[in-house]
């Protein structure tokens, strides 16, 4: 019987670790300033992507869509948190779109979109 437990766990355990790296394929925006169809004032704003598991910012990326469906490529500061995209631009009024592409460390990309209005001052 101890025999029977041993090769059991020498069989499941690599297993049962593994599971906690299935769940972190990829890397999931949480939560974002500006907000999902959020509203913020025009001008100068910082910009945050917040992802659940850490990111490689050297090689993710972040474009904005202004209202003349121009589209930039907005720089990503450095130094963020490991999970965290920052950035500062000068927002226009009207509807805009951030596209996000990142590197999670496990070598996922995912990709998303953030639109928000800006408004007039």
């Amino acid at each position: 019987m101890a025999s029977f437990v041993l090769r059991l766990r020498l069989v499941l355990g690599p297993m049962l670790l593994a599971l906690p790296a299935a769940g972190q394929a990829h890397a999931i925006l949480v939560s974002s300033e500006p907000a999902a169809n959020g509203t913020v004032a025009s001008g100068p704003q910082e910009l945050e992507f917040r992802f659940n598991s850490r990111i490689d910012s050297g090689r993710s990326r972040l474009t904005l869509t202004d209202p003349d469906s121009q589209t930039v490529v907005i720089p990503v500061a450095g130094g963020g948190v490991g999970n965290v995209l920052l950035s500062k631009v000068d927002l226009k009024p009207g509807a805009q779109t951030v596209r996000w592409q990142v590197l999670a460390v496990d070598g996922h990309i995912t990709r998303g979109s953030v639109p928000f209005t800006v408004r007039a001052p």
